[in-house]
């Protein structure tokens, strides 16, 4: 896959990503009725590389309702609190931006 390609398609995750949590969150923001399942969640990490994880960790940030807490010491589980929680919360973030990224630093 060229670069400009791979750039394009985080990009355009990223922002799909984006347009859904800002819904997320506004509507946890405007029901209070509704349900939340905040939890901290341990995601394995296949990037490696300093830029790979800042690039990971920083999507998950600028993601309403998901902040990048701390990377393990061995740097290989980088901790993430979620605001809604669910089954496949890490394997959305593994599928999604971790699989993106890693496509970018190849």
């Amino acid at each position: 896959m060229s670069a400009l390609l791979a750039w394009l398609r985080l990009t355009g995750l990223f922002f799909r990503d984006l347009a859904l949590s800002v819904k997320d969150v506004a509507i946890t923001v405007i029901d209070p009725h509704r349900p939340i399942h905040s939890a901290i969640l341990a995601v394995p990490l296949d990037v490696k590389s300093d830029a790979g994880i800042t690039l990971l960790a920083n999507m998950i940030t600028l993601t309403p309702g998901t902040t990048s807490l701390h990377v393990s010491e061995d740097r290989k589980t980088l901790y993430c609190h979620v605001l809604n929680a669910s089954d496949q919360s890490v394997a959305d973030i593994k599928n999604g931006f971790e699989r993106c990224v890693k496509e970018v630093l190849s």
